[in-house]
């Protein structure tokens, strides 16, 4: 069980690493107004998703202690962010603060997750 929730672990850090890379590419276009949410800041949130449902469902079936509330709040996150890059996804531009919010609401996410004991 411990090779499969590993292998769940490493999925869901190159999901984050898809949406935070895909952020981070276009810091320069996002100061000019002209970012936009690419298809791998879509993929990498819903392979989030899925992931951590899954990880979720497998620490439990493994009798492992799940903080449900630590959870719900990344979940929460992941939602909005999902629901932003979503509905954004086939614009030209986004607007600067739409774009911003989701890098720092991927970046709050990643702190929850890594500070949260």
């Amino acid at each position: 069980m411990d090779v499969l929730i590993n292998v769940f672990v490493a999925l869901h850090v190159i999901g984050i690493a898809s949406l935070l890379g895909g952020f981070l590419t276009q810091m320069k276009a996002m100061g000019a107004g002209t970012a936009r949410f690419s298809p791998a800041m879509l993929h990498g949130a819903l392979t989030m998703l899925v992931t951590g449902v899954a990880l979720v469902g497998l620490n439990q079936a493994d009798d492992q202690t799940v903080n449900n509330l630590k959870i719900g709040i990344k979940l929460a996150i992941l939602v909005v962010i999902l629901g932003l890059v979503y509905v954004k996804r086939d614009d030209e531009k986004v607007d600067k603060s739409l774009f911003a919010a989701v890098g720092g609401l991927t970046t709050a996410n990643i702190f929850i997750a890594t500070l949260w004991t």
